[in-house]
């Protein structure tokens, strides 16, 4: 595309809403999509103990279990991209939100382990689906200059999610008197720890009707006027609305909608903009991140924290989380994506070289020493931190603005399904890899967090401030 490269002649670049709330609801509302993400990747974390004991299950197919979702997950991501180019953005949000809803019931009331293991598989469809919507959806209805703040409502929701879902889980262990298979409502404590995501996954379905679709969808079907009514109401009316729609148009009709096939090129089967996608996405997940929702609360209790101090510690880990989110919104759009990546990675290396050697101590009554525990817990702490406010809000940000148009739909679900995998296998491992050797396995990920300074400094470009038809 010949345009690619050149500013917006429209004025979208400096484009400023004229009901800046407004922007900020309908891009709060995509991203309830993370909600259900972070509520789901958390919320199992306060049944797997419970799963363990109820199905007398060992650690290698209790993982399994875990993990099985997020392959569902990956099959979502994968197929988001070209559902939404048919069907539209807001139809696509729709369909996630009924299978998480179903996903959820069935979930809460299973017949057996593998009836456990279908319900998460079909959620973990609907949160792939999301996963790719959202950033994908928050990108093309964003004015350019607040792109990155609100392209991390992703990862902000994603956090919440997390942290409100250890709220639930501690306040109905509460309620149960600390037993996960405790009664409540009929129901085992863990049975109504899954149950209540009908809550968020109906909310997401309601939200989606109340926000508009994407611009570049509309303009893509055909249904000009309605695309201008809503840039007018994302971008402001001082933008030349009739210049902007014809950017986008004629970015569009340059180039034909994506597919799998577009991706492949470069020598190395794709094209490299994808595997600097595709990296990203699995740097994020090999440094351990979910390990620390997942699985805190059983990390906790094997080096001998109490079961009740362990969901404690694994709420105080989930603020910290919200608190470097909110670091990352803040500098996301003022110093730039690719500096924020390399603070943070510097900042996990240093937090999990701490954690690998304090678990590499023997323990003394089913404890660690005194002065490793705590520096186990501090460290597990400054990892999140460094994590939130750099890998958990940039790689969401650039998968969704990082590609040409060309290739967006089909890339962002390339990298999406990559980021889903590395997932699964850092889930799906660290059971085993734990019961082996914990030191060794946080010296794993220490290394991958060191790896991705070098990945960034040479391959990530810059693309704050940037409008999505300048991605070359």
């Amino acid at each position: 595309m010949t345009s690619t490269a050149q500013a917006p002649k429209s004025g979208a670049r400096t484009a400023h809403p004229d009901h800046l709330g407004h922007v900020i609801f309908i891009a709060a509302a995509a991203a309830m999509g993370g909600f259900l993400f972070g509520y789901d990747s958390s919320v199992i974390n306060g049944a797997v103990e419970a799963i363990r004991d109820r199905y007398d299950v060992g650690s290698a197919a209790l993982a399994q279990v875990i993990a099985i979702a997020l392959i569902g997950c990956a099959v979502g991501a994968a197929t988001a991209g070209r559902i939404a180019d048919r069907i539209g953005r807001i139809r696509c949000m729709q369909i996630a939100a009924a299978l998480f809803t179903v996903s959820a019931v069935g979930s809460a009331l299973p017949f057996g382990l593998w009836d456990l293991a279908f319900w998460r598989v079909v959620g973990g469809f609907a949160i792939g689906m999301a996963s790719v919507i959202g950033p994908a959806y928050i990108a093309e209805v964003a004015p350019p200059a607040y792109r990155g703040r609100l392209g991390s409502f992703q990862q902000a929701a994603i956090v919440i999610g997390i942290a409100v879902s250890q709220l639930v889980n501690w306040g109905l262990l509460n309620a149960a008197d600390g037993d996960q298979r405790g009664k409540l409502m009929g129901l085992e404590a863990w049975q109504v720890m899954l149950g209540v995501m009908v809550v968020p996954a109906v909310l997401y379905g309601l939200l989606s009707f109340a926000i508009p679709e994407s611009p570049r969808f509309l303009i893509s079907v055909g249904k000009h006027e309605r695309a201008r009514e809503i840039l007018a109401e994302v971008e402001g009316k001082d933008v030349d609305l009739k210049a902007r729609v014809a950017e986008i148009e004629g970015a569009m009709k340059s180039e034909h909608k994506s597919s799998f096939k577009d991706l492949l090129g470069g020598g190395f089967f794709f094209k490299p903009i994808v595997w600097v996608g595709i990296g990203l996405s699995v740097f994020q997940q090999f440094v351990g991140i979910n390990v620390a929702f997942y699985y805190s609360a059983t990390l906790w209790q094997s080096v001998g924290v109490d079961p009740a101090d362990s969901f404690f510690y694994s709420f105080t880990t989930s603020i910290i989380n919200i608190v470097g989110t909110v670091i990352a919104m803040i500098f996301v759009d003022r110093i730039g994506r690719r500096p924020l990546a390399i603070i943070g990675s510097v900042g996990m290396v240093v937090g999990l070289a701490l954690e690998a050697w304090a678990f590499s101590y023997h323990l003394v009554d089913g404890k660690l020493p005194a002065t490793q525990g705590w520096i186990a817990l501090i460290a597990a702490h400054v990892f999140v931190l460094f994590f939130a406010l750099s890998w958990g809000v940039v790689v969401w940000v650039m998968l969704g603005e990082m590609f040409p148009n060309r290739i967006r739909a089909a890339a962002l679900g390339v990298a999406a399904a990559a980021q889903w995998i590395a997932n699964w296998a850092i889930t799906a491992s660290f059971p085993s890899l734990a019961d082996w050797n914990l030191s060794v396995t946080y010296v794993i990920y220490t290394a991958f967090a060191a790896l991705s300074i070098p990945f960034v400094l040479k391959f990530v470009k810059e693309t704050k401030g940037k409008a999505l038809e300048e991605m070359g």
